[in-house]
């Protein structure tokens, strides 16, 4: 089964809407009929996100974000490519950058793309979505500020929180204090209050959160968990702490 075929199968609802559906039509219709008989198809709304929604949800923003500085470099598609290979095999990953030229071909609608992901995507999913951003925007070593102002104009769009935002962006591009920011807290904070920051954080990115999106992104959320206790950790050695 492809690319296609293994988050699809995961069901397919509210993409089939809107104006992703208006943009991806033609493609999220020719893989359902190769892949016949396996796709249930259901609208999401604000129930768990089904794998389909979440997959092409990320191959819409991907491209948005490659094209945020004028033009689609090697290292980022190899990024995506190393990715989907990582996830799905060689010939997934194959299929999935095919699909992903198709899309930097058009002209992506970014804020009414994010506004639909938003109203049907539960919000762990979203955090997801924006880390997974980050990792394909820091492909060739740095964040180029566009890809920068890009990112932060989606995180608003699809509604998550200042702090989430930053604490996420920390993970990348670290500012001074960034393992309290990465928890959410001013270095300021007394002893007490860094160890609730760290409860608060380890349930919010626990890789349980995104499960029902499948093996392959719940390893990727692994990632995004290890820096927070990473932060933890580092705060607790400053610290002295127990």
């Amino acid at each position: 089964m492809g690319f296609f075929g293994k988050w699809l199968g995961g069901g397919l609802g509210f993409v089939m809407g809107g104006p992703m559906g208006g943009m991806l039509g033609f493609l999220i219709g020719s893989a359902i009929d190769e892949t016949a008989g396996e796709v249930p198809v259901y609208t999401s709304g604000q129930h768990v996100t089904a794998r389909g929604d979440f997959g092409v949800s990320l191959l819409v923003l991907i491209a948005a974000v490659m094209k945020a500085d004028g033009k689609v470099v090697k290292s980022e598609l190899d990024y995506v490519k190393q990715f989907f290979v990582r996830q799905f095999g060689p010939d997934s990953a194959k299929q999935a950058l095919q699909i992903l030229k198709d899309i930097l071909k058009q002209d992506i609608p970014v804020m009414d793309v994010c506004y639909q992901i938003r109203d049907n995507m539960d919000y762990s999913s979203r955090l997801q979505l924006i880390h997974l951003l980050f990792n394909l925007s820091i492909a060739d070593g740095y964040v180029q500020e566009p890809e920068k102002r890009l990112l932060e104009q989606i995180s608003g769009y699809l509604g998550i929180s200042g702090n989430d935002f930053s604490s996420i962006r920390n993970m990348f591009i670290p500012d001074t204090d960034a393992f309290y920011k990465i928890l959410e807290i001013d270095s300021t904070a007394t002893d007490e209050d860094v160890k609730k920051a760290y409860r608060k954080m380890a349930m919010l990115y626990h890789p349980d959160r995104v499960s029902h999106l499948g093996e392959e992104i719940k390893k990727s959320a692994d990632e995004k968990f290890r820096k927070v206790n990473e932060a933890y950790e580092k705060i607790k050695k400053e610290r002295n702490l127990a």
